[in-house]
């Protein structure tokens, strides 16, 4: 599906697949970051796009948990008590550094909601996700040249 999405729409498709893919759809952005400039997509419009679309996914979640949080975790996704206290300790513990990892599966969208719920500072949970996101998807860019031939 993404694939249609992201090929037949180019920027635009890797924009919506990236907010998407932030959001807790099971959805991945990485393959089409990597490929898109193989295929004659400008690197730079890449990155900055999956980037931001990435971070507005992430910016989503963020605001469910800040103004949605008690009918979200309580009516849609059931999160158990002693599973919203866990996340909260791991938050008091490492604090908003830890948002580096909201692009990591399973783990990176219920840190961004959990944010919301304990109302991080906006502008701290813009650095540390967006420093995250972009930083992945320069690895991945970084790692498909490496394996790329010259054509």
């Amino acid at each position: 599906m993404e694939q249609d999405i992201v090929f037949q729409y180019g920027y635009l498709g890797l924009f919506v697949v990236s907010f998407l893919a932030a959001t807790v759809l099971p959805l991945s952005s990485e393959a089409f970051v990597a490929v898109m400039p193989i295929l004659g997509y400008n690197t730079w419009l890449v990155l900055s796009l999956a980037t931001v679309g990435n971070y507005l996914g992430a910016l989503t979640n963020y605001c469910i948990g800040r103004w949605g949080a008690a009918f979200v975790l309580s009516r849609l996704v059931k999160v158990r008590p002693e599973t919203q206290e866990r996340a909260r300790r791991v938050f008091g513990r490492w604090g908003a550094p830890v948002l580096l990892l909201s692009w990591v599966p399973v783990i990176g969208d219920p840190l961004t909601l959990i944010a919301g719920v304990l109302k991080t500072n906006w502008a701290v949970f813009t650095f540390w996700v967006v420093l995250g996101k972009a930083a992945r998807y320069l690895v991945i860019l970084w790692i498909a040249k490496s394996v790329t031939p010259t054509l």
